[in-house]
C-alpha cells in the first residue's frame, strides 16, 4: 500500500510510515469509519449518500486524473442514454403487454436496489451494475411514456429532447460560471422537490388536472442537473465515484426529460 501523506510504497501491515512516520493505524480506523458510513448510506439517499461519498477515505492508488475522471463520467452517462433511446424505439409496445402490477414490483425493487447497490459499493463493476439496474427499468418505464405521445420520431419527442439537451448544456455552463452558487443549494432543492411532491399527490387525490406543477418540477430538475455536475467535481476522483455521479446526473436529466414532455404534450392537446 502507499503512505496516503508522502505516498511512500509501504508493507500492508506496517503501522507507521517508514518514510515519514505517519500513523498508519489511525488511517485505518478511518477506512472503518468510512465504511459504516456508506453502510448507513445505502438506506439514506440523495443528501447523506453524498456525504458519505464525500467523506469516505480514498485508497491513492484508485484516484485518477480529473480529465479521466469525467471521461468516464460522460462515458457512463452516455451509455445509460443510449440504453434508453434503445428501449424507447424497440420496447414500447412490449411492455404494454406486462402485467402492470408485477411490471412496478419489479420496477421498485430493480431501482432501489440499483441505488442502494451504487451507494453502497466500492468496486466499480458493481456500481456500473447498480447504474444499469435503474437505467434499465427507467428506460422503460419512458419507452412507455415516449409511446404515449407519438414515439421517437414525434413533434413532441423530439422538442423534449432538444430542449432537455439545451437545458443540460446551459445548467453545464451556469455551473462553471456560478459554482459558490451552488454550494449548499442541496438541502433548499430537497425541500422543493418533496413539496412538490406532496403537492403533486394531494392535486391527484382530488382529481385535480393543471401543468403549473410540470413547470415547477422543470425548473427543479434542471437545478438539480448543475447542482448533481458542481458536486460531481468535489468527490475524490476515482472510476467508482464517476459512476455514482453519474447516476445522479441520470436521474436529473431522465425526470427532467419526462417533464417536457409532459409540458410540450399539454401544449399540443390544447
Amino acid at each position: 500500500m502507499k503512505c496516503p501523506k508522502c505516498h511512500a510504497e509501504i508493507p500492508d501491515d506496517a503501522r507507521f510510515c517508514t518514510e515519514c512516520g505517519a500513523n498508519l493505524q489511525a488511517v485505518r480506523q478511518q477506512r472503518v469509519r468510512a465504511a459504516a458510513a456508506a453502510g448507513e448510506a445505502t438506506f439514506a439517499f440523495g443528501q447523506a449518500a453524498r456525504q458519505a461519498r464525500l467523506e469516505a477515505f480514498v485508497d491513492p492508488d484508485k484516484l485518477i486524473s480529473s480529465r479521466a475522471y469525467n471521461a468516464v463520467l460522460i462515458g457512463v452517462l452516455v451509455w445509460g442514454f443510449l440504453v434508453n433511446v434503445v428501449l424507447c424505439t424497440f420496447a414500447g409496445n412490449v411492455i404494454n403487454s406486462v402485467n402492470p402490477i408485477a411490471f412496478i414490483v419489479v420496477y421498485l425493487v430493480c431501482v432501489f436496489g440499483g441505488i442502494m447497490l451504487t451507494n453502497r459499493s466500492h468496486t466499480p463493476a458493481l456500481s456500473f451494475l447498480g447504474y444499469n439496474m435503474v437505467v434499465v427499468p427507467f428506460g422503460l418505464v419512458l419507452s412507455m411514456v415516449v409511446q404515449e405521445y407519438g414515439g421517437m420520431d414525434s413533434v413532441v419527442v423530439r422538442d423534449a429532447f432538444a430542449y432537455t439537451l439545451i437545458i443540460t448544456i446551459a445548467m453545464l455552463g451556469i455551473e462553471m460560471m456560478f459554482p459558490t452558487f451552488f454550494e449548499k443549494l442541496g438541502m433548499a432543492l430537497l425541500g422543493l422537490l418533496i413539496g412538490l411532491i406532496v403537492c403533486e399527490l394531494v392535486l391527484a387525490l382530488m382529481h385535480v388536472r393543471q401543468s403549473a406543477t410540470d413547470w415547477i418540477a422543470a425548473g427543479i430538475f434542471s437545478l438539480y442537473i448543475a447542482y448533481d455536475i458542481h458536486r460531481s467535481q468535489q468527490f475524490p476522483k476515482t472510476v467508482d465515484n464517476a459512476i455514482d455521479s453519474a447516476l445522479d446526473i441520470y436521474l436529473d436529466i431522465a425526470n427532467l426529460f419526462i417533464r417536457l414532455l409532459q409540458i410540450f404534450g399539454s401544449r399540443k392537446d390544447d
